[in-house]
């Protein structure tokens, strides 16, 4: 067999069981992993159950009680499947996480639902990114069936999945924590990403909690009081100034615009008649590749005490909640994206560029073990167009076909 026919094998063995790669991902959506609360250990049961139809003994490793409460989660399973070839060769390993953002409001579709409509999968996770559970879980049974063909090429090395459910909290007790206990050392990583573009670098994220203490008081005598909500009004707008300016600097990498500042979450007081005493803001600071995380941070503090300190009265305290550095690419990363740049240019039949992300990922984990890893799977030109973490998140089912074949045929480059 020629290394083209074990192509359009692997191709013809995808277009075949296509129907069963959709059900699969329907099944997947259908469990709630909502982060918060991040109860996600019942979704990684369910993903074993499922893959066992093929199989495979998914290995369940779940996070101790204690580290996953103190984290601010609820249950926490992570999944490796290991499938061996003939001796020698590399491992290459493809991690998707199952972890979301709550669905929140504006749904057309069941959030849970895994509804397919015109050619759509509809539902939270759908593109982001337990549609590659099923991108690399099928791509992986096209290459064990091709294997098994007589006349094939011989396929070394091995393959691992690792399905883990820490993404949105910044990935430390997902691969994180496969990699600190040992578990996994691939040779390559190949993580969940979209179909349009190979990945190899990507923005780091700083996420802060800042608390504004002030003294409550009766609405009827407000002087009595020292607003909470006022004095965190300042800071919010020297915080605004201070995002504006970051648009003067630009990142080299292709993908990446300029860093940003986005404060998500506000709550504070107790009642409409009561002075507010406390509040508490919580910021993402995005970070291009070309920043220094400690820089940055320091610079973040700096704010915000210098705001603080022109409203007479409050007392602020600052707490990191996430530091996530940005990915930068390994040379040893080229035969990833050389493969994934030729058969997307075969399959979807135009250029995938090589480019950054504004997005930050727990990719970059695998590379501070200097793993070589790239971004690529299933899903559209951008995140916007996916609603990713909006109402009606969905996948082009076209665009899950094609993703498993890319990555199928990258897995046969990388693996003969």
């Amino acid at each position: 067999m020629t290394t083209a026919s074990a192509y359009q094998a692997l191709d013809a063995w995808i277009d075949a069981h296509f129907d069963e790669e959709v059900r699969f991902l329907q099944a997947l959506v259908q469990v709630p992993t909502d982060t918060p609360p991040g109860n996600n250990a019942p979704h990684a049961q369910r993903t074993a159950e499922l893959l066992s139809i093929f199989g495979w003994q998914a290995e369940q490793h779940a996070v101790p009680e204690a580290e996953v409460r103190d984290y601010g989660l609820t249950s926490l399973t992570n999944l490796i499947v290991r499938r061996r070839f003939a001796e020698g060769g590399r491992t290459v390993a493809l991690n998707a996480h199952g972890d979301v953002v709550p669905p929140g409001e504006g749904w057309t579709h069941a959030p849970y639902g895994g509804e397919v409509v015109d050619g759509k999968l509809y539902g939270r996770a759908s593109a982001v990114s337990k549609s590659d559970f099923a991108t690399f879980s099928f791509a992986l049974r096209a290459l064990e069936a091709l294997a098994a063909q007589t006349g094939a090429p011989t396929i070394q090395g091995g393959v691992e999945l690792h399905f883990t459910y820490d993404e949105e909290f910044g990935g430390e007790m997902g691969p994180g924590w496969l990699l600190r206990q040992g578990l996994t050392k691939p040779d390559l990583l190949i993580a969940a990403g979209f179909s349009y573009e190979v990945v190899t670098a990507h923005n780091g994220c700083l996420q802060m909690e800042v608390t504004v203490h002030g003294l409550m008081a009766h609405a009827a005598i407000p002087h009595t009081g020292i607003d909470a909500l006022q004095g965190a009004v300042v800071i919010l707008n020297a915080l605004y100034a201070q995002n504006a300016l970051y648009k003067a600097t630009t990142s080299k990498v292709p993908g990446i615009t300029h860093p940003y500042l986005n404060v998500g979450r506000i709550e504070g007081g107790t009642n409409t008649n009561v002075v507010p005493g406390k509040v508490v803001l919580k910021l993402d600071r995005r970070m291009i590749p070309e920043e220094d995380p400690v820089a940055v941070e320091a610079d973040i503090r700096r704010v915000i005490a210098e705001a603080a300190a022109n409203f007479p009265g409050i007392t602020v305290d600052v707490k990191r909640l996430l530091l996530a550095k940005s990915l930068q690419p390994l040379p040893g990363n080229a035969p990833l994206v050389e493969a994934i740049q030729k058969h997307g240019q075969s399959v979807f039949g135009q250029a995938i560029p090589n480019m950054g992300t504004p997005l930050y990922t727990d990719v970059r984990l695998y590379c501070a073990q200097g793993i070589p890893a790239v971004i690529y799977g299933a899903g559209p030109r951008t995140v916007f167009e996916s609603n990713a973490k909006r109402a009606d998140e969905h996948l082009e089912l076209e665009d899950l076909r094609k993703a498993t074949k890319v990555i199928a045929r990258t897995l046969l480059d990388l693996l003969t």
